[in-house]
């Protein structure tokens, strides 16, 4: 069965240097159009690098 859309929905975090997916988080489609973007941590690096949103597979 098709899961039916909600207003909050889960999103990852991808790092924009190594391209793993390291962290997710929630996000509301009503308040929030566009993309997330963050300066996170990233284990794989071991330095604070931008993450972007992408989808949860």
């Amino acid at each position: 069965m098709a899961s039916k859309k909600t207003v909050v929905e889960l999103v990852a975090l991808q790092c924009s240097e190594c391209k793993r997916k390291n962290y997710t988080t929630k996000k509301n489609r009503r308040n929030i159009q566009e993309k997330l973007e963050f300066n996170k941590y990233c284990p794989f690096d071991r330095k604070h690098t931008l993450h972007k949103e992408t989808k949860i597979k």
